[in-house]
Parts: structure tokens; C-alpha cells; sequence
């Protein structure tokens, strides 16, 4: 087949899909060759990667418009405070006119429906995740801790969780190490030791992150997944996590999309292979997740990269190279558009190597070649057809967002967020009963049991922590009462959702 014949074959899709750009020949861009993706194939997960400034997140932008138009709700992670331009229409230019123009299109501006997050509340809603939910192994990644630190935080966990402890915010998992650490550590034996030199590193690290202002992430009233997977007529809401403010903290942020993704996971049905996907969402800086995880982590993200299709999610990783991502976890990417890689040392020549084995070779062009000559906005495209299989690589022009692409001043942010109805519902922390309360209350209690003249010595004190009847029990049978229901179902949710990750593994 002719080249026309070939590409105009590969991207011709009946049925709803997204636009992204023209095949490129000769370096121009043919208007009789579209490029699109299938929108019920958007849950196949993608990769968008390439040099630093050769236009990865105009081309998230791109992606991200198509489906709100569809009325697919999307979730991006903003880490520069560009794509917070989505909720202003763009401004065309010479650049851009003319770009439209090669193509026989027109640029026309356009806004979509946003709504801003923050994990320190400066530029969005105030999200919060519990530190039960979030469990030992992603907070390990966060705190950056040793596999025998992990395995500590790991035991505590396990005893907070026979004891319906809940572990809210850092208060309480501080005060459960140092009570563990403590006149609880005969309760802890069944479990194994701990050391004080490893509660001191725990807890110094704890400090750490709250004096950054991170631990205000860690609370309640955790985000409810249903409020990122709302529509406004007729367009998917597009959910921009701002992540200006904590750049410098990259374990949290993408600690936390994972966990996100979890959620994601676990509370959604099966819904096989809908029309089109319930979100997408948008793995921006993917390598940082994969930094110096420990093997379970990746295990997991494995795990959920491979399974949450069927849920009806669609997740993209956006990278430099494609050797950022684990080969497992690369393998379910099927829809893929490569940047520029440009090869100016050693190490770039291997990653232009490892991108260009990515694609299948061309009778057209040469794959190296063409990653070392795509312009900015350019790109090496394979998508999915409708039969779930990949067409051939095609260098292409992407289509410029019809929002602006600049950042937004804060009067932007404070007009969205007065404007939300989610604003009320995240603004103000809960400070429920949790582990804080239960180990206050033991404690009061077992100093009552002592004689007024005198304190008990430490032996006996230690000794009544191990008797089989202990006061936590009387303490939950008390809050029982006042709401069973509710906690006895927020305590196997944890428990499910930590298990997704391998928490409980080997108890």
C-alpha cells in the first residue's frame, strides 16, 4: 500500500473519537490524515513521553479536552501550574493560526469545566487521605524508609487494626509508636519488637514532613472518588491536582496519585468495556513513582495497572523515556505518543534506542531517525484500533489545546473555588475518636487505678499492659454505642482497599 493508503487506512475509525493531530510527510502535516483514538479504547491505558520541551503536556492537554468534550471526567496532576489554563479559553497567534491553517482547520478558543485540588489547600480543596488508608508501604515511600523501618510501621498498622484503632493523622499513628515504644510494649510481643532507635527515626521523619506543611494531607474528610467523576452539562469535569506548591516533595504527590489509583481499584465495579471510559486519569512525572520503590509497591502498580481497565478507568503515564516505567507495567500501555528524544550524550543515544524499540519498524521511515527530527508539538503516534490492535507508528502534528496554555494567576483559583460546590464539603479537618482519643482515654485510665500517695512502678504498670483484659476493649465497647455501624464499615474498607497493596500480607 501507498502511504496515504496506509495511514489513511490505520486512523480511519467509525464512531466516537479523539483528534490529536495530522500524519506528518516530508515535515508537513497531510489534512486528508487525521489521527485519532477510538474513545471506547481510552482505557487502555497510554504513554505519553519525550525530551523536556518537546510538548508532552500540550499533548495531555489535547487528550484531556477530547474527552471532556465526550463527557468523560479526566484527573491530571499540575505540577508547573500550565494545565490550570484549562478553565480559560486559549488566545490564538500567528503560530497557532497557522498551524489550523495547514490542516484546513480554525483555532477556536474554548474553556472547559475545572476543578481545583491541593494537598496543602493553597491552590484547590483541601484533599485528605487517612493514614490507615494510605497504609505502610505507600507512607514508607513517602517517609523514604528502610524495608526493616517499612516492616515496623507494617506490625503497628496490624496492631492498630485487631484493636479497631483508627490511624487518622500523624497525632495518632506518633502516639501509638511512642506508647508501643512504651508502657505498651508487653502488648506488642505477639507481634514482634521494636526498637526506640527506630520509633525515634519514625517519628523524626514524621516531624519533617509536618513542619514542610505536608501532614496536612493526612486526615479527614477524606476524598470521596465519586467527586472526581462528575459531569456539567454534557462535559467531563477536569479535575486538576495543583502541585506548584509542593514540587520539592515528590515522594508525597506521587505517592499519592498511586494511592489514588488504589481507590480507584477497589471501590469501583466491573464494568468490562464500556462505550467509553468512567476517567482518565493523567500519571504526570511517572518515573517518580517508580523511584526507589520497594518491590511490593511495584508489584502493585503492576497489579492495578493491569486489572483497573475493567473498571473502566483509563490511566496515562507522561515520562521522558519509556525505560522510566516497569516493563510490566509499560507492556499495558497501548496507546502512545513519543516526543522527541534528543541524543546528545551517551546515556540519551541508549534511551533513543529503547524508545525507538518501542515501535515497530517502518517501510517508510526510520524510526531513530524520525524521534531525533520531530519538531516541538511533534510526535511518534500508535493508538489502538477499534480491534485492539496497534497501528502503525506515525510521526504527526498535534493539534494546539483550545484552552490557554499559560498559568493562571491566583484570582483564577480563588473565582473556581468560590464557585464549587466541593468547597464546603473538604474546608474544615474532622477530628473524630481515633487512636489520639483511645490510647488518651487507657492511659487516664490506668493512672486512676493507681494509689493516690503513690505512683506504681514501672514492672507493675508494664505488667497490667499484658493482661489478656485490657482497657482498649472496654474503651470500644463505649464508642460501640455511639456509632458501630459506620466504624465497623470504615474498618473493612481499610482493611480491603490496605490489602489491595499487600499490607496484610503474611499475616
Amino acid at each position: 500500500m501507498t502511504f496515504e493508503e496506509t495511514f489513511g487506512k490505520a486512523f480511519a475509525f467509525s464512531g466516537a473519537a479523539i483528534d490529536i493531530g495530522h500524519v506528518l510527510r516530508d515535515g508537513k502535516p497531510q489534512p486528508d490524515l487525521p489521527v485519532r483514538i477510538p474513545l471506547g479504547l481510552m482505557n487502555r491505558h497510554g504513554l505519553i513521553a519525550g525530551s523536556t520541551g518537546t510538548g508532552k503536556t500540550r499533548t495531555l492537554q489535547v487528550l484531556a479536552e477530547g474527552l471532556s468534550r465526550n463527557g468523560v471526567p479526566v484527573f491530571l496532576a499540575d505540577v508547573k501550574g500550565d494545565l490550570a489554563g484549562m478553565a480559560r479559553p486559549g488566545q490564538s497567534n500567528d503560530r497557532i493560526a497557522a498551524r489550523a491553517a495547514s490542516v484546513k482547520r480554525q483555532f477556536v478558543p474554548e474553556s472547559f469545566p475545572v476543578e481545583f485540588f491541593s494537598l496543602t489547600g493553597v491552590h484547590g480543596i483541601q484533599l485528605r487521605a487517612t493514614v490507615s488508608s494510605f497504609g505502610p508501604i505507600l507512607l514508607g515511600k513517602v517517609l523514604d524508609l528502610t524495608d526493616a523501618q517499612q516492616g515496623v510501621l507494617a506490625m503497628v498498622f496490624e496492631f492498630c487494626d485487631d484493636r479497631h484503632m483508627p490511624l487518622l493523622d500523624f497525632t495518632d499513628l506518633r502516639d501509638v509508636l511512642q506508647y508501643l515504644s512504651g508502657d505498651g510494649k508487653e502488648e506488642l510481643k505477639q507481634y514482634g519488637g521494636m526498637s526506640a532507635a527506630t520509633v525515634g527515626v519514625l517519628v523524626r521523619k514524621m516531624v519533617e514532613l509536618e513542619q514542610q506543611g505536608a501532614a496536612r494531607f493526612f486526615g479527614e474528610p477524606e476524598l470521596d472518588i465519586n467527586d472526581l467523576m462528575r459531569t456539567v452539562g454534557g462535559s467531563g469535569m477536569v479535575n486538576v491536582l495543583s502541585l506548584s506548591d509542593v514540587q520539592d516533595k515528590p515522594r508525597l504527590w506521587s505517592t499519592f496519585l498511586m494511592w489514588l489509583l488504589g481507590q480507584f481499584y477497589y471501590r469501583l465495579p466491573e464494568v468490562g468495556d464500556p462505550e467509553k471510559p468512567r476517567l482518565a486519569f493523567f500519571f504526570d512525572e511517572a518515573h517518580l513513582l517508580f523511584e526507589d520503590a520497594s518491590s511490593a509497591l511495584v508489584e502493585h502498580i503492576e497489579q492495578v495497572a493491569r486489572l483497573i481497565r475493567s473498571k473502566g478507568i483509563g490511566v496515562f503515564f507522561i515520562t521522558q523515556t519509556p525505560g522510566d516505567i516497569e516493563d510490566n507495567v509499560l507492556a499495558q500501555l497501548g496507546n502512545r505518543a513519543q516526543h522527541a528524544v534528543r541524543a546528545f550524550t551517551p546515556k540519551d543515544a541508549k534511551n533513543l534506542k529503547a524508545s525507538a524499540s518501542t515501535f515497530p519498524p517502518s517501510e517508510f521511515f526510520s524510526v531513530e531517525k524520525t524521534l531525533t527530527a520531530l519538531g516541538t508539538g511533534e510526535a511518534l503516534v500508535s493508538v489502538l484500533d477499534p480491534r485492539g490492535i496497534p497501528t502503525p507508528a506515525a510521526p504527526v502534528q498535534i493539534l494546539p489545546p483550545s484552552s490557554s496554555m499559560s498559568a493562571v494567576d491566583d484570582s483564577v483559583y480563588q473565582q473556581v473555588l468560590a464557585a464549587s460546590s466541593l468547597t464546603p464539603k473538604y474546608a474544615n479537618a474532622i477530628d473524630r475518636e481515633s487512636a489520639h482519643e483511645i490510647l488518651q482515654k487507657k492511659i487516664a485510665a490506668s493512672a486512676a487505678e493507681q494509689p493516690a500517695e503513690a505512683p506504681a512502678p514501672r514492672a507493675q504498670r508494664g505488667a497490667r499492659a499484658a493482661q489478656p483484659k485490657s482497657m482498649i476493649g472496654e474503651v470500644l465497647s463505649s464508642r460501640a454505642v455511639r456509632g458501630a455501624a459506620n466504624q465497623a464499615a470504615r474498618t473493612v474498607t481499610q482493611q480491603v482497599v490496605r490489602g489491595l497493596f499487600g499490607l496484610l500480607k503474611g499475616r
